[in-house]
């Protein structure tokens, strides 16, 4: 009955330890879903290309706020504990997401307009700072021994139903309403959407049992005064590593699970809905496939399964980009299940590997500040990148280029790491 009982309790804390990724990366999911609507809205250019490249610096601005916010959070985790930063983070990340459904446009308030995106992204990436290192760190804290990866690759599923969220509800307000629609209302009502979610959140976080992990230092009196400090002073190799390991994951994902419809619109002309129900369809098989290999990290290792995913897009980024350009859905598809299938085996094992490297103390610190110093450098950019040097380089195929090259970092990093499923965490 214990047993059960405990079993429940540990479900419980997961579940609510994830809910906050679904709304953090439903509002980056919109975004970049509505990529092309919110250029013209925004960023009206004669050039499209131009009008897109700003809609994605915006884009990456709002990332280049996650480090920050995860010395914030990072501080917040390790001090007052994993549960209330988890508590707050997903406040600070609702009300903002609410406040872009209401903004005037350009054509309203003219560079008013543009601003104001920008001032809310900055505030979001604040609080995506310490989203999702908070909850990977929380739920691996709570995972039972020999399934570590198992659990924590929930965490990246719950990233991926507010992608998933996103992509629908964006297929279903483009497919419902006309483009004139869309471009006049339609695409703030996902946004609006958006408190929902952090209510929902809210309401379960408000239940969550602390980390065991922190309740013993807390008790022990062994809590760091200053986490930030002590993991960059003693840990900061590691973070490094972290860094690195980022490069290849997080440019992936952007390019292939967010960017994709943009370049399927803007690039093939395939429409805009039929590109979103493609990019559905993806991330369903990558949902599906991340437990997956998750659990098997936990029985083969972390380092096998990481590093069979870079091989596999360092050896076909390429040729899967080219595939991409043809314009056909049967193409696409198929393209887009080997890169989930590949994206899968990085972020299964991923969230356990990174948080294994450090000690509770200064664990939610090291792996916020590791992870999205790296995500703000290589993951909030790669879409800016990508339109970039398809319009410098006129060539459709070249962020495959681009791709290939950040899988080679990662398999450098994941090479060089020691092996951690075994390790016993604080």
């Amino acid at each position: 009955m214990k047993i059960d009982d405990s079993s429940r309790r540990t479900t419980k804390n997961v579940i609510a330890g994830c809910v906050g990724n679904v709304l953090e990366w439903y509002d980056f999911a919109l975004y970049g879903l509505f990529a092309p609507v919110l250029a013209g809205l925004f960023f009206p250019s004669e050039d499209e290309l131009s009008s897109l490249l700003a809609a994605f610096g915006v884009f990456a601005v709002g990332f280049s706020m996650r480090p920050a916010g995860s010395i914030i959070f990072g501080f917040l985790g390790d001090r007052v504990g994993r549960k209330r930063a988890l508590e707050i983070s997903v406040i600070t990340m609702a009300v903002p997401t609410t406040l872009i459904g209401v903004l005037p446009t350009y054509e309203e308030a003219g560079r008013l307009a543009p601003v104001l995106l920008t001032l809310i992204r900055l505030i979001q990436g604040i609080s995506g700072g310490g989203e999702f290192t908070g909850s990977i760190s929380f739920v691996v804290e709570h995972a039972p021994p020999g399934r570590r990866g198992f659990y924590s690759s929930w965490t990246e599923v719950s990233l991926l139903c507010g992608i998933l969220l996103g992509s629908v509800i964006s297929s279903l307000v483009t497919n419902t309403f006309t483009g004139e629609q869309v471009q006049s209302f339609g695409w703030r009502i996902p946004f609006l959407l958006g408190m929902v979610i952090g209510a929902i959140g809210l309401y379960l976080r408000t239940g969550l049992d602390e980390s065991p992990a922190f309740e013993r230092l807390k008790e022990a009196g062994q809590l760091s005064k200053r986490p930030v400090r002590d993991a960059i002073q003693n840990h900061w190799k590691k973070m490094a590593t972290v860094v690195g390991a980022t490069c290849g994951a997080s440019i992936n994902f952007y390019l292939i699970f967010v960017y994709l419809p943009t370049f399927l619109s803007t690039e093939t002309r395939i429409p805009l809905p039929s590109a979103l129900d493609i990019n559905t369809v993806g991330i369903v098989t990558l949902m599906v496939l991340t437990p997956v290999m998750g659990l098997l990290s936990d029985v083969i290792g972390r380092k096998p399964v990481l590093i069979s995913g870079c091989l596999i897009i360092t050896v076909f980024a390429y040729p899967l980009f080219g595939a991409l350009t043809r314009g056909s859905v049967t193409s696409d598809l198929m393209s887009l299940a080997v890169f989930a299938l590949a994206t899968a085996m990085i972020y299964g094992p991923f969230g356990a590997m990174i948080v294994e490297l450090f000690p509770a103390k200064v664990r939610m610190s090291a792996v916020s500040i590791g992870y999205n110093v790296g995500f703000a450098a290589f993951g909030g950019t790669a879409p800016f990148v990508a339109t970039y040097l398809i319009k410098t380089t006129g060539s459709k195929v070249s962020p495959g280029y681009y791709l290939a090259a950040a899988a080679i970092v990662s398999l450098i990093v994941f090479f060089s790491i020691r092996e951690s499923f075994r390790d016993k965490i604080e």
